[in-house]
């Protein structure tokens, strides 16, 4: 199998029935037939081969962004404009996919970045609640609950072959603390970088924006397979 099949087989064999703690709900957006088939378009675009790729791990989907495409760190405007895929789903636009998109384009364009790079999340999917986006981490009781699973899913998603066991957390903090754990317990990975997240960045250094591209290309750079 191509990498672009290990990683819809296991985007689209996600259990979908959960009911996680103090009122948070779970975004699914793996069986949303135009998000299906946006991804299937994307990742047969770039990833129809077996060559390596460094992992870059998020937090979680948010609602306007890889909750709709299913695709990390992208939104359906940028996905469409970007990447060339026309969607029909809701034209949405999201903070942290917009600084990723000038990050790609400063790396070398979708081509080039993507042959070198996969976004994944620690959590595959995305949580809300009262209405807003929610971490996965948030609280103790919903990492405890989804924590197996979050596991699991990296423990999958690092046994891809073309996967390399160096990986960098977007996102520092309790992202970093958690990815750190589960390696400590598990050996998943020989080293974790640390990237900023795009959020924390177009929030509170939007002035500095070009410093913190120019610093996610030093770490991509960096941690390339080739």
């Amino acid at each position: 199998m191509s990498l672009a099949d290990e990683i819809l087989n296991f985007y689209f064999s996600l259990p979908q029935t959960f009911s996680p703690p103090n009122a948070v709900e779970v975004i699914f957006p793996f069986d949303n037939p135009e998000t299906r088939r946006v991804m299937k378009i994307f990742y047969r675009k770039y990833y129809d081969d077996g060559a390596p790729r460094t992992l870059l791990f998020g937090i979680n989907p948010g609602r306007n962004g890889a909750g709709l495409t299913g695709i990390g760190f992208t939104d359906p405007i940028l996905i469409e404009e970007k990447c060339g895929i026309a969607n029909i789903l809701e034209k949405r636009s999201e903070l942290s996919a917009s600084f990723i998109c000038d990050v790609v384009e400063a790396y070398g364009g979708p081509e080039v970045f993507y042959g070198d790079f996969l976004f994944s999340t620690v959590l595959p999917f995305g949580l809300l609640r009262k209405g807003k986006n929610y971490n996965y981490y948030d609280d103790k009781e919903t990492l405890a609950y989804f924590e197996p699973l979050i596991t699991e899913s990296i423990g999958k998603q690092m046994a891809f072959p073309s996967i390399q066991r160096k990986i960098a957390t977007v996102g520092q903090g309790k992202n970093l603390a958690c990815l750190e754990r589960l390696n400590k317990q598990h050996g998943f990975f020989e080293s974790i970088e640390i990237l900023p997240h795009p959020r924390w960045v177009m929030q509170y250094r939007r002035k500095e924006k070009e410093k913190y591209i120019e610093h996610y290309l030093d770490v991509l750079k960096r941690i390339k397979v080739h």
